[in-house]
């Protein structure tokens, strides 16, 4: 049995067990299982992912993400804010910081500081469009506003990456079962890694209400990539402009996708919640 100290960060009501290894030697741990376990919310500690930070010699820190599942996912903009947070109130006062995410370095910037809540922005990187690299298996080259068959019926989605693979469905409600359509397109064999699915629900050209269905973790009530997504995907469709807010259940972020350099940045909160050690049977 091994203790492993934690802290416990949420962003939106997303929540994530930190686990910081920068400037330690590496331990020999299985971080899939680990995740599975202390992210269990009957057993565990309870999360909707693990992220372990490690030395970069490029930016302040690398962050890997592990789902609840155990799977290991390429990026989190969520959780890049808490990390960010995790950093600034443990490591370093500084307020631009640099987090190294999959071999990808993005920017964090400290904008506010509250009595519980940090008010932090995050380059999330460049969309990408072209299915081959989402991957998505599809006969177009560019799956926008294309249809995908969905429980026997032809529906149209967008699919694009940012960091991780995104699936986004513009809807006029949520009187459906959003959930369980989000839980079959995850698994959908047009996307051989799974993918992450955005319900939008169009407010105006700079207002959006989103319910995600996150790959690994289901309904997790907010998603930094998926708000990303989901604009992107409104701005290539007409819908949007390139400065929206994105409003979730918990909250709102708001997203960014720069006309001149393509980058998308997310603004929002994140905050802590506890830390303590969890006993973890490594065998």
């Amino acid at each position: 049995m091994r203790k492993i100290e934690f802290s416990k960060y949420h962003g939106l009501g997303n929540d994530f067990i930190i686990v910081d290894l920068i400037g330690k030697r590496s331990l020999t741990l299985d971080f899939n299982r680990l995740a599975l376990k202390i992210c269990e919310r009957h057993r565990g500690v309870g999360a909707d992912g693990l992220l372990v930070l490690t030395d970069s010699g490029n930016a302040d820190c690398t962050m890997d993400v592990f789902n609840a599942d155990g799977s290991w996912a390429e990026k989190c903009g969520n959780g890049l804010r808490c990390v960010a947070t995790y950093l600034y109130q443990t490591h370093t006062r500084k307020k631009r910081l640099t987090i190294e995410t999959a071999g990808e370095i993005g920017d964090a910037r400290i904008m506010k500081t509250g009595k519980r809540n940090t008010e932090v922005r995050v380059a999330v990187g460049t969309p990408e469009f072209r299915t081959s690299k989402i991957p998505m298996r599809s006969g177009h080259e560019y799956h926008i506003n294309q249809p995908l068959n969905i429980g026997g019926v032809a529906l149209p989605v967008t699919a694009l990456a940012v960091g991780n693979p995104h699936c986004v469905l513009f809807v006029d409600n949520f009187d459906f079962d959003w959930q369980t359509m989000g839980s079959d397109i995850e698994v959908d064999p047009a996307f051989p890694h799974r993918t992450n699915v955005e319900f939008v629900k169009i407010v105006n050209g700079k207002k959006i209400i989103l319910n995600d269905w996150e790959r690994g973790a289901g309904a997790t009530g907010s998603s930094g990539t998926g708000a990303s997504a989901a604009v992107v995907a409104g701005v290539v469709n007409g819908l949007l402009d390139r400065q929206v807010e994105v409003v979730f259940p918990s909250g709102s972020l708001h997203i960014d996708w720069s006309e001149t350099n393509d980058g998308i940045y997310l603004t929002g909160p994140a905050e802590y919640v506890f830390g303590g050690l969890y006993d973890f049977d490594n065998t």
